[in-house]
């Protein structure tokens, strides 16, 4: 069966697909062998806090001082922050492939992102996200955190798009699945070139369209 819609609204997500993952454990690793701190005992604090930093309900010092700092250290809780931040890395093909398909397409460009606070602030001002992102839903904004089907709901609502009209780049099959029960298809992204192929297939086309294909509907495979 086949159904034509148009779309005009992009979620995605920022670690995995925009940019690196923000504190994901290969950062984590990196961090206990550069300030020579037990990996094991850091992990188990780490997932004890990070699902409630993420949350937005403890700031990036709390987190910390629980993960790292329980005990006396010879470096500073600063510089550990810095080294955190540090660990991020653009994906530049995918920073300008949102940005091309949004110029040329007129859509509305959301992040549903789980993402703490402070790490989420300095990624969007640092990679110059707010430039092309029109609104950021991220679980520490709002204090809803993926799988949780209301931040998708959310994320309706706040960019008024039927889910009919949205499509979802996600580098998780859960979010990817858990959104398309209430109607976001879905592209997993695993690499750019996967990606392109699977926007062209939804009738975004980088390289050949501009805002007036809006008048034309675009055909999706349902």
């Amino acid at each position: 069966m086949r159904t034509r819609t148009r779309i005009t609204t992009l979620f995605v997500d920022i670690g995995g697909v925009l940019l690196s993952d923000g504190w994901d454990r290969n950062a984590r690793k990196s961090a206990a062998q550069q300030f020579n701190i037990n990996h094991q005992e850091m992990e188990e604090r780490h997932h004890i806090n990070f699902e409630t930093y993420e949350l937005g309900k403890i700031s990036l010092d709390t987190y910390l001082k629980s993960a790292v700092f329980y005990k006396k250290r010879n470096f500073a809780l600063e510089d550990f922050r810095s080294f955190m931040f540090a660990a991020s890395k653009p994906y530049p093909e995918m920073l300008s492939l949102i940005t091309t398909l949004k110029e040329k397409y007129c859509l509305k460009i959301a992040v549903v992102s789980n993402e703490g606070r402070e790490l989420n602030e300095y990624r969007i001002h640092k990679f110059k996200l707010e430039d092309f992102v029109d609104s950021f839903i991220s679980s520490s904004f709002v204090h809803l955190r993926k799988p949780d089907m209301d931040i998708f709901q959310m994320a309706i609502d706040i960019v008024q798009s039927t889910p009919s009209e949205i499509l979802y780049i996600e580098n998780q099959p859960v979010f990817i699945q858990n959104a398309e029960q209430i109607g976001i298809r879905g592209i997993l992204h695993k690499n750019y070139k996967n990606t392109l192929n699977e926007l062209i297939g939804f009738g975004l086309e980088p390289f050949s369209a501009d805002c007036n294909v809006l008048n034309q509907e675009i055909t999706l495979i349902a």
